[in-house]
């Protein structure tokens, strides 16, 4: 038996098992051994070269973050890319217009940003139908995923794309599990936690190791985490990506349906590039998604330059600022003055560990 007839004859048991106490250690471990015929499944395909990206899909990354455009065919990811850019990607009223990947810069408060149109993903796409694994494998290298969808069938549209993100390892708006995962040489399965576990133990940890062949490792779970969470941790290969949800074509649904669609989730944006209606909060919407922020220098004796601004990640710190002002800087930084939100007072003398925030005016003294 192959393993795409294994994952079959799971994903049957699996929908005839039905789900209470009694079964619910035995759905789980069913679910570990298609995790593992999967994650088989796809290094097979990355030996044969079908995982690769190949021609057209290997996009060199350029700008402070690049954006992946995913979407189905003909739902307006080139119309939109041409409304928020200068680069002319072919539109058609054709499914598969776009064929290989098209990237270009756009500024977004001061961010030079990639946006890089995909391809129209479909169904199946994770196990190589119409390209989909090229596409999914050049999503993976960029920083955020703007998923682009037709209003009037919004819901089904994520659920199946996500679908297919999460089949190909990427996991949209959700944060890394805070468990650690080491395989060791000898010693059997050392498990330890520092919280209640109400989905895992150390038995069904042990048995879905042993799964995939792990009989040696060290395991620390810091939160209650699931098991889809751990089998994650285990298999290592997962790429947790922010994602915005762009519900365009709203000039063919009610103005009760729209309203309903921008609340559908906290990153969500509705459009219509045939209107071209609302395109300026995509932009916004993507700039709130990278989370960056913007600081602002000042020499000595002079007033701070406020049209002119270095674009971090929110979070980042003073040495940061140093490095992307010049890569010496950091080391001959001798102490830096901070205005704005992150000081306690105004102006507060700071040192290279000092977090900023959005709009902080920062003066740095190096040593001669």
């Amino acid at each position: 038996m192959g393993i795409v007839d294994k994952i079959q004859e799971i994903e049957k048991e699996l929908g005839r098992t039905q789900k209470n106490k009694s079964t619910e250690h035995h759905i789980m471990l069913l679910k570990a051994r298609l995790a593992k015929y999967k994650n088989m499944l796809l290094e097979q395909d990355a030996k044969k070269g079908g995982g690769g990206t190949g021609e057209g899909f290997d996009v060199k990354k350029k700008g402070q973050a690049s954006v992946a455009l995913i979407g189905f065919p003909s739902v307006g990811k080139s119309s939109l890319l041409t409304k928020l850019s200068n680069t002319k990607s072919e539109i058609a009223s054709y499914a598969f217009t776009t064929l290989t990947c098209i990237p270009t810069i756009v500024d977004i408060k001061g961010a030079k940003v990639q946006l890089i149109d995909m391809p129209g993903i479909i169904e199946g796409a994770c196990h190589g139908k119409g390209r989909g694994k090229q596409v999914i494998s050049a999503a993976r290298n960029c920083d955020m995923v703007l998923m682009v969808v037709e209003a009037g069938s919004a819901e089904l549209q994520i659920r199946l794309l996500t679908k297919e993100l999460e089949n190909m390892g990427i996991r949209l708006n959700t944060k890394k599990p805070d468990m650690t995962f080491k395989r060791i040489k000898k010693g059997g399965i050392k498990f330890a936690s520092t919280c209640k576990l109400t989905h895992l133990n150390q038995d069904l940890a042990k048995k879905i190791l042993h799964e995939y062949r792990v009989f040696n490792a060290e395991i620390l779970v810091r939160e209650d985490i699931t098991l889809d969470e751990f089998l994650d941790c285990v298999i290592g290969d997962c790429k947790y990506m922010k994602c915005a949800y762009c519900f365009n074509k709203i000039d063919n649904i009610t103005i009760e349906e729209v309203d309903r669609l921008a609340r559908l989730h906290p990153y969500s944006v509705v459009c219509s590039c045939h209107w071209d209606l609302n395109l300026d909060r995509v932009i916004d919407k993507i700039w709130e998604v990278l989370d960056f922020i913007r600081i602002y220098t000042k020499r000595q004796g002079r007033n701070p330059d406020l049209q002119d601004a270095f674009t971090l990640r929110n979070g980042s710190t003073i040495h940061q600022l140093c490095t992307k002002i010049h890569h010496e800087m950091a080391s001959k930084m001798k102490i830096a003055t901070v205005w704005g939100r992150s000081a306690k007072h105004q102006p507060q003398k700071v040192g290279k560990n000092h977090v900023l925030m959005e709009g902080d005016v920062v003066q740095i003294i190096v040593n001669n």
